[in-house]
């Protein structure tokens, strides 16, 4: 019989490969947006769609997902959402029309939501406490490891196979974790609770979402008047529920509380990621073209911070690397937003970027959720940092861009990335609360 430990060794490259690939798709279908366009003939606001759709579902998926895999198990939910990846990526390929691409990638978001957190819900059922560190790490520095692979990765196979070979990619990938993980991940111990459904809790997630995403493309307050109604609406349904969608209770504890709240900061520090090349061509005169090599030090750092921070997690706590992410994250936007002396500046001050961003989207937050949320709310606790990452993600790529459009120039982005820097150590302040 294997050890526990070796057993869960067995388990990190079956988590480890599905979400890269997960991670992946998020980071390759910039550079296949233009021949998307050209292939199909539509314009900007429909190839949009491409993106935003996956956005959108992939964060209903986190939710119910998760639920589902704290309800029947984790191995069914994660076989099941690698195998809707996996479907989702052969729809978008063979796709003979647009509106097909979009539906197919909605199924590929639906099946990309749930591999993370039950993948971290896994680590939290299975690891000793002494290897989550290192292994919640591991997940968090995939997407580093996505966005200096999948650009490249993209271009390559766009130049020699064509754009439908991003996707086609996908599939024996697909296949080998699906093989390995029927293998590997343990069963259900105990038989599922016999709960009803949350159905209203369900679709009034996806009506906020939705909503809230729309509000933010779009930049329009009636759409987050009607987000926040609907949210309202969904906090008394779920107040009700016998088996909610989102627990009301995991709000109740104030770490996790705190938690949720850093995970917007977090999502926030990940979208002051977006504008930096922009930063390069519009303060310092660097070619659109060669724009993307000036984040090759954030994404080193960023990896090297993960890696680090995984290590660090089980001596120090989770409490102390916050407090080091944000600071740093605080330090180098404040960087960046300082054009005056040159790039060199901008260079430097992405690498406490990166590091910040290493350790605060590494394993530090998930290690609190796993520890705070009871063992049959695990993953739904995984799936809402998710989703918290990604509204501060929203929330911050729309706010630099206004800010900047209305300013313009680099002085937009001064101000903008002051901004981002303010919101990083009010982030120090909440992480002081986690004691």
């Amino acid at each position: 019989m294997p050890s526990e430990s070796s057993a869960s060794r067995a388990l990190v490259p079956v988590l480890f490969i599905g979400v890269v690939m997960s991670a992946l798709d998020t980071a390759v279908i910039g550079p296949a947006i233009p021949a998307l366009r050209e292939a199909f003939g539509v314009d900007n606001s429909a190839v949009g769609l491409v993106v935003s759709g996956f956005v959108l579902f992939s964060l209903c998926s986190a939710v119910l997902m998760a639920n589902l895999s704290d309800r029947y198990g984790r191995r069914p939910i994660y076989l099941a959402c690698v195998a809707l990846f996996g479907l989702g990526s052969l729809l978008t390929a063979w796709s003979p029309r647009f509106w097909m691409v979009v539906a197919s990638r909605i199924v590929q978001g639906l099946g990309a939501g749930g591999i993370t957190p039950t993948a971290g819900a896994v680590i939290g059922d299975h690891f000793p406490p002494a290897e989550r560190g290192k292994a919640l790490g591991l997940i968090g520095a995939t997407y580093g490891l996505a966005f200096v692979l999948g650009p490249p990765l993209a271009g390559l196979l766009m130049i020699t196979l064509g754009w439908r070979w991003i996707f086609l990619i996908n599939l024996p990938i697909a296949a080998l974790i699906l093989v390995r993980a029927a293998r590997v991940l343990p069963g259900r111990a105990t038989a599922p609770a016999a709960q009803p459904f949350d159905w209203p809790g369900l679709l009034l997630t996806l009506a906020t979402l939705a909503v809230f995403v729309l509000g933010v493309i779009g930049a329009h307050p009636g759409w987050l008047i009607a987000g926040a109604l609907l949210l309202a609406a969904l906090v008394a349904a779920e107040a009700r529920a016998e088996r909610p969608m989102i627990p009301l209770s995991l709000f109740a504890n104030r770490r996790l509380a705190a938690t949720y709240l850093l995970c917007v900061g977090a999502g926030v520090g990940m979208g002051g990621v977006m504008f930096l090349a922009s930063i390069a061509t519009a303060a310092h005169q660097v070619d659109a073209r060669h724009a993307g090599f000036v984040l090759l030090p954030l994404v080193v750092a960023s990896m090297l911070g993960s890696a680090a921070s995984g290590r660090m997690l089980a001596r120090r706590g989770p409490r102390t690397l916050l407090l080091w992410g944000f600071a740093l994250l605080a330090l180098g936007y404040g960087g960046c937003a300082v054009t005056g002396p040159g790039l060199r500046l901008l260079l430097a001050a992405s690498i406490p970027v990166g590091l910040g961003l290493g350790v605060v989207v590494g394993g530090a937050l998930r290690s609190i959720a796993i520890d705070e949320a009871p063992l049959e709310l695990r993953a739904t606790a995984q799936g809402l940092i998710n989703i918290f990452n990604a509204v501060g993600t929203l929330a911050s790529i729309a706010m630099i861009g206004a800010v900047a459009d209305r300013h313009g120039g680099a002085a937009g982005f001064e101000l903008a990335y002051l901004g981002v820097a303010g919101a990083m150590a009010a982030m120090i302040a909440v992480a002081l609360r986690l004691d």
